[in-house]
């Protein structure tokens, strides 16, 4: 009698662990179905018209990934253009709660891509900025955990001087335009991932399946 009485509590707190554990998943990762219609449907009617350096699909799904994956919330993109990028991240930054600060420099693209984030819904989650990010992130407290930058390649490592001490532990810093060590790349970015990739306190890897990305996890 006693060993049934047993079985039955045991089961019985198992089944409200279950119950807690999945709650706290939904609450980490949440999932608003008209919102991901509306940015689906922006996207795949924009697809080709991605030009004046922006980013390829690839790169934004993977930027996409790395957010979802790591719970990220309080992101920072140096360089939006006209936003493909920063619509990728801020439907991320949808789901796990967060939000993303991007900046640019140029007046039209920046007004473009103020227009492209509320025609894909997601201007709650993006606080743009119009402003020379040279200065700017120099001036933003942060903390962040994630920073994506994709400006001007001499001044990678610069950008990557002024956050890396707002990043918090485990967050990530991804730079794009990156080739593996050896490849060609642009000016500029051959000496940043040297740079990073000689850092004791930061991981550093090579997607090159795009347009190429170094990944760097503080650690």
């Amino acid at each position: 009698m006693k060993s049934g009485l047993i079985k039955t509590v045991a089961l019985k707190l198992t089944l409200v662990l279950c119950f807690i554990g999945f709650q706290s998943a939904a609450q980490e990762v949440s999932s608003d179905k008209e919102l991901d219609r509306k940015v689906m449907e922006f996207l795949k009617s924009n697809k080709r018209k991605w030009r004046d350096m922006n980013v390829p699909a690839s790169d934004g799904q993977l930027l996409y990934d790395i957010i979802l994956k790591n719970g990220y919330t309080r992101g920072l993109e140096i360089g939006t253009s006209t936003g493909h990028s920063a619509i990728w991240m801020a439907w991320a930054f949808s789901k796990t709660g967060g939000k993303l600060i991007t900046i640019e420099i140029d007046e039209s693209r920046y007004k473009e891509a103020l227009a492209n984030f509320e025609k894909a819904g997601l201007s709650d989650f993006i606080d743009a900025r119009l402003a020379n990010a040279h200065q700017l992130v120099k001036e933003l407290k942060g903390p962040f955990d994630f920073v994506f930058s994709d400006a001007d390649k001499g001044w990678y490592i610069n950008y990557f001087k002024d956050v890396a001490p707002k990043l918090v532990s485990k967050g990530c810093f991804a730079a794009h335009n990156i080739r593996p060590p050896g490849k060609r790349g642009m000016a500029g970015t051959r000496e940043y991932l040297e740079y990073v990739m000689a850092l004791d306190d930061f991981t550093t890897t090579v997607d090159n399946s795009g347009g190429g990305l170094a990944i760097s996890y503080k650690n």
